[in-house]
């Protein structure tokens, strides 16, 4: 089947799962980076109190995405997600009326749980269960919501910024996230159970069985894998989050920086449909070592580079690596431990990639306040993602190895 006739085919699904990552945005540290600014005006923040406040609220909703994540296995996406984008919306308004410090990790909890873990993760783990031989695609066309808000959101409200109170922008983003609800539910007006879903259509993984979340936290790839799949959240999210900081270090502008955000989504864009492609003909194994080493060199270039130039090969750079990130970390969770548990066991994963965008914020803004701006930290970021790259390289040579034997046994 053609990449057209695959879209023509399955558009109402596939836009689904764009909508729900598109929304996801509101939550995201491209976004909510956007105000850093404002927010620290507002209430007289250091660069290393606001990572700290971002750091918590990040880490308690990692800690609740354990648990609320489940919930996939058991609901219907348009449920669930109707039910999260109300949330979301509330978040949004909620951000826009507190006054008093105390008040901002709770409202950065709610965006991050909401937007960037919730919706996110409802989205793939239902194009996961919807799509088996071309997940792969699937997960890269659902992934262009991700895209659509780096590429169009953040430069929107920067420029909104001139004329309107950050805080009235809030308002306006839940209004914005509440339409995006008859839609949802529009084109999943005839969606299957998750469960009826698995059982007809489900992939098994490794020995060919569906694995639980504990015998996946007890197995070792878990752990091999652990720190790349956690390494694109926390050195994206802190890239987003420090590029106040990075633009006013460089002498750079801040509206020409977030000017290149479309170059990056369209590399992005790109390189999330190379990788889908690449997912269906080679499967994750082959890929998984490789796609994060852009990412280190986009961080020496940062670090090294003073020019717009040179940012925009490193935000080229981020985009191959984020279309990497995007379908590899949602489809190695199918592909090697199946899909009858994968709300459970993805909803595991996210929360430590949550937990990672957490780490960044507040360790790069603990070394700001201590004299190491953040292009001089990017140096040393860079060979930390190649020695993890390294590591994934040798995983996945052994897990290769153990299933073959296993398959011939």
């Amino acid at each position: 089947m053609g990449f057209t006739q695959f879209i023509r085919q399955n558009a109402r699904w596939l836009i689904a799962g764009a909508l729900l990552t598109l929304s996801s945005s509101f939550g995201q540290t491209f976004f909510i980076s956007v105000y850093a600014g404002e927010i620290m005006q507002a209430f007289d923040l250091t660069n290393g109190q606001w990572g700290g406040i971002y750091s918590l609220g990040t880490l308690v909703s990692a800690l609740v995405l354990l648990w609320a994540g489940a919930l996939s296995d058991r609901f219907r996406a348009k449920t669930l997600g109707s039910a999260f984008l109300i949330l979301l919306a509330l978040a949004c308004w909620f951000i826009a009326s507190i006054h008093a410090v105390w008040m901002l990790p709770v409202a950065i909890f709610a965006l991050r749980f909401t937007g960037q873990g919730m919706l996110s993760h409802i989205s793939a783990v239902a194009i996961s269960r919807w799509f088996s031989a071309t997940r792969g695609k699937a997960l890269a066309v659902a992934n262009m919501g991700f895209a659509m808000g780096e590429a169009m959101l953040p430069l929107m409200f920067v420029s909104l910024l001139a004329f309107f109170d950050w805080r009235s922008l809030w308002l306006l983003s839940g209004v914005l996230v509440l339409t995006f609800i008859p839609v949802l539910r529009s084109l999943l007006r005839t969606e299957r159970s998750p469960k009826s879903i698995a059982i007809s259509t489900g992939s098994t993984g490794m020995a060919g069985r569906h694995w639980m979340r504990k015998q996946v936290v007890q197995h070792w790839l878990f752990w091999a894998v652990l720190p790349v799949i956690t390494a694109p959240s926390i050195f994206s999210t802190a890239l987003f989050f420090q590029q106040v900081h990075l633009v006013q270090t460089k002498g750079w502008s801040h509206a020409g920086f977030v000017a290149l955000f479309p170059m990056f989504t369209v590399v992005a864009v790109a390189a999330t449909l190379v990788f889908g492609w690449a997912i269906d003909k080679w499967g994750c194994a082959r890929l998984m070592p490789f796609f994060s080493v852009p990412m280190a060199l986009a961080y020496f270039i940062f670090s090294a580079g003073e020019t717009m130039a040179a940012a925009a090969l490193g935000f080229a750079l981020m985009g191959i690596m984020i279309g990497g990130a995007a379908t590899l970390n949602t489809a190695f969770w199918s592909e090697f431990y199946g899909t009858e548990n994968l709300g459970a066991i993805k909803s595991m994963a996210t929360s430590m990639m949550v937990f990672g965008s957490a780490v960044g914020p507040g360790l790069t803004g603990w070394l700001i306040d201590r004299g190491l701006n953040f292009p001089d930290q990017m140096y040393f970021f860079g060979f930390y993602i190649l020695a993890v790259c390294a590591l994934t390289f040798a995983a996945m040579r052994r897990v290769t190895r153990e299933n073959s034997a296993s398959a011939a046994a």
